[in-house]
């Protein structure tokens, strides 16, 4: 079982950046594709970004090409996700995600945290 814990959420202006931390208890972490998601109110969880075990691959949704970037340290079992020129619409509850298999924007991944949530004011 693994354990995912976000933090790094909080109140920023438009224009301005986060960065996200997913910490993971598993110590096989490096053999796990990591995934954030984010939810909305009212709206269904969307994919936000992956990276495959190895970082070697990396997956945005097309919102935030450009803008987010992630990242892992396997040594430290941790997950990045800098937010960079936030806009009001990246306003949700973001959710980090593990998955055995392959790199996927899907929602099939084994391991869920329980969130973080990130406002962004206009």
């Amino acid at each position: 079982q693994v354990q995912l814990v976000e933090s790094g959420g909080g109140l920023v202006q438009a224009g301005g950046s986060l960065r996200l931390v997913c910490a993971a208890s598993e110590r096989t972490f490096s053999t796990y594709a990591m995934g954030w998601f984010r939810q909305a109110p009212g709206k269904e969880r969307e994919f936000v970004a992956a990276v495959s075990r190895s970082a070697g691959t990396t997956l945005y949704a097309d919102s935030v090409k450009g803008r987010f970037t992630i990242s892992r340290d396997n040594a430290k079992n941790t997950v990045y996700l800098q937010m960079n020129s936030l806009k009001p619409d990246d306003t949700a509850v973001y959710y980090c995600a593990a998955r055995r298999g392959a790199t996927t924007k899907d929602s099939r991944y084994d391991y869920w945290g329980q969130g973080t949530q990130v406002t962004v004011s206009s």
